[in-house]
C-alpha cells in the first residue's frame, strides 16, 4: 500500500457523511486507529503490529467472521441516516437529489475502504517500518481478513430480501451504482433494526427500556401445524388484510394451555416478514411502557404486531387500564401500522370474586356503592379486541389425529395401532391432551427411534 493509498483511506473515513454513524462501529473504528499509526510518520513495527491485531480481534468478534466487505455491506443496510429513513417512507424517485448524491459518493467511499486488503497493508509496512529481519517474520504472521469466498455462508436468519441486497453488494463494483436497489431495499424492509430484525422484546437496558432484536427467533411456520384449521384462518387472514394497509383488528387468542396460541402468533409473524411485518413482545410487567414503544414505531414503513403473550390481570393491578385505553379510547390514537395480538387461558383478562358480584346486593357499608361499574370495568377489557378466537383442547380423536400428522411428517417409522397406543399413555402420564402435550411426545418417541438405531 502506497502512502498515497493511505491518505485515500483516510479521506474516505473524513468524507462521510450521511453513513457518518459507520466510524462508530468497533471493527471501523481499529480500521482507522491503524489507518492513523500507518499515515504518520515515525511508526514502529510494535505499533503497528498491536493496531493491526485489534482492528483483526474486532472484526473477528463481529457476530460472525466475515470479510471486512461483508461486515461493512451489513452496517449499511441496517444503518438508520437521513437516506435510509426518507427511502423508507418514500420511492426512490421522489428522494431529494441532493441527499441521493451525498449518499451515493458515501457508499462509493464506502466500497473503497472495504477494498483494503492484510496482504497490502502488510506490504506497506515491510517496505516503510521494518527495521530488521524478526520484525519481518512477525509482520509476515499477521493473520489474513478476507473470507469473501465464505459469505454466502454467513447470512441465517436474514430475510431472502436482505440476502439478496447482501450478494449484490458482495458480487458487484462501485456501490454507488447500486442505490436505487438500496433504496428499494428500505422501501420494503425499513430502516435501521427494522431491516436487521422481524422480532424484538422489549427490555431493560443499559440506561433505559429498549427493543432488543432477537437473533434467533422461534423459526415455526404456519405449515407446521396440525389441526386448528379453521382458528389459524381467521388470525391469518386479519393479518393479511393488515400487512396489505387494510382495515384490520386486534386479536385475543384464548383457550386451553398448550393449544398453540402463542405458536399461532409466531409463525404468523415468521410468514409475513418478507411483507415487512415486524413483531414486539411486551412482557405484562412492562405494559406501563406501551405508550413508549407506540412513539418508537409511529410514522415507520414497517407493520407490527405488538405481542403479548399470556395476558391476565390480577384484581390489584391497575395497569390493564393502559393496555385498554391503546385497544380504543385513548387520547393518542393507536397508529394505523400496529395492531395487538394477545393470547390467554382466561376469557376474562382481569381476575373477578364471587365478591364482585355479591356487592351487586350488598348492604355491607366497607362494599363499594357501585359494584356493577367494577364489575362492568373487568369485563371490558376482553371486549375491546376485534376478535376472539377460542383454541380448546382436542377429543381424543383430535388428539390423535395431531399425532400421526405430527408422526408422518417427521418420518417416524411406526405401526399406527402402536403410535395410538403409545399416545394415550403418553397423554394419561403426562399434560393432558393437547397440541403440546402431542408434538413432546413425538419429540420423545423421535429420540427414542435414533437411539435405537
Amino acid at each position: 500500500m502506497s502512502a498515497f493509498d493511505v491518505n485515500e483511506l483516510m479521506l474516505g473515513f473524513d468524507s462521510l457523511c450521511v453513513y457518518k454513524n459507520l466510524v462508530n462501529d468497533s471493527v471501523l473504528k481499529k480500521l482507522y486507529e491503524l489507518g492513523v499509526v500507518v499515515y504518520r510518520r515515525g511508526l514502529d513495527a510494535h505499533e503497528f503490529i498491536r493496531k493491526y491485531n485489534e482492528f483483526f480481534f474486532e472484526l473477528a468478534n463481529a457476530d460472525s467472521v466475515q470479510s471486512l466487505k461483508e461486515h461493512i455491506i451489513k452496517l449499511i443496510l441496517f444503518d438508520e441516516n437521513p437516506f435510509s429513513r426518507q427511502a423508507e417512507k418514500t420511492p426512490f424517485d421522489n428522494i431529494d437529489k441532493i441527499l441521493v448524491d451525498a449518499a451515493s459518493k458515501d457508499l462509493d467511499r464506502l466500497y473503497d475502504i472495504s477494498c483494503i486488503t492484510s496482504h497490502a497493508l502488510k506490504e506497506y509496512a515491510l517496505e516503510n517500518i521494518c527495521t530488521c529481519e524478526i520484525e519481518k517474520r512477525f509482520i509476515n504472521s499477521l493473520p489474513e481478513w478476507e473470507f469473501d469466498n465464505k459469505h454466502n455462508e454467513r447470512k441465517s436468519g436474514f430475510t431472502h430480501s436482505c440476502e439478496k441486497m447482501i450478494d449484490i453488494l458482495a458480487t458487484k463494483g462501485r456501490w454507488g451504482e447500486w442505490i436505487k436497489h438500496l433504496s428499494d431495499f428500505y422501501f420494503t424492509n425499513g430502516s435501521g433494526i427494522f431491516a436487521r430484525y422481524h422480532a424484538f422484546v422489549w427490555e431493560p437496558g443499559e440506561a433505559q427500556m429498549r427493543l432488543r432484536g432477537i437473533e434467533s427467533p422461534d423459526p415455526i411456520r404456519l405449515s407446521d401445524f396440525i389441526g386448528y384449521e379453521r382458528e389459524r384462518l381467521e388470525v391469518v387472514e386479519n393479518t393479511e388484510k393488515f400487512v396489505r394497509g387494510l382495515p384490520a383488528n386486534n386479536v385475543l387468542l384464548y383457550g386451553d394451555r398448550g393449544t398453540g396460541k402463542s405458536s399461532t402468533v409466531k409463525a404468523i409473524a415468521n410468514e409475513y416478514k418478507e411483507q415487512g411485518l415486524r413483531i414486539i413482545e411486551i412482557p405484562r410487567k412492562y405494559l406501563v411502557d406501551f405508550p413508549a414503544v407506540l412513539r418508537l414505531i409511529k410514522g415507520r414503513k414497517c407493520r407490527f404486531i405488538i405481542f403479548i403473550d399470556d395476558l391476565a390481570f390480577e384484581d390489584s393491578e391497575e395497569s390493564y387500564t393502559v393496555l385498554k385505553s391503546v385497544l380504543e379510547g385513548g387520547v393518542e390514537n393507536r397508529p394505523d401500522n400496529v395492531l395487538i395480538y394477545a393470547t390467554s387461558n382466561r376469557r376474562h383478562l382481569i381476575k373477578e370474586k364471587f365478591s364482585d358480584r355479591a356487592g351487586l346486593k350488598s348492604v355491607d357499608p366497607d362494599d363499594e356503592v357501585r359494584a356493577q361499574d367494577t364489575l362492568q370495568e373487568k369485563l371490558s377489557l376482553s371486549e375491546r379486541f376485534g376478535i376472539t378466537v377460542v383454541f380448546t383442547s382436542p377429543d381424543k380423536k383430535g388428539f390423535l389425529q395431531i399425532v400421526e400428522g405430527l408422526a408422518a411428517k417427521r418420518g417416524i417409522n411406526i405401526d399406527k395401532d402402536t403410535l395410538q397406543r403409545e399416545a394415550m399413555k403418553w397423554e394419561l402420564m403426562y399434560n393432558g391432551r393437547s397440541a403440546r402435550t402431542a408434538r413432546q411426545f413425538i419429540d420423545w418417541l423421535e429420540g427414542n427411534e435414533s437411539l435405537n438405531e
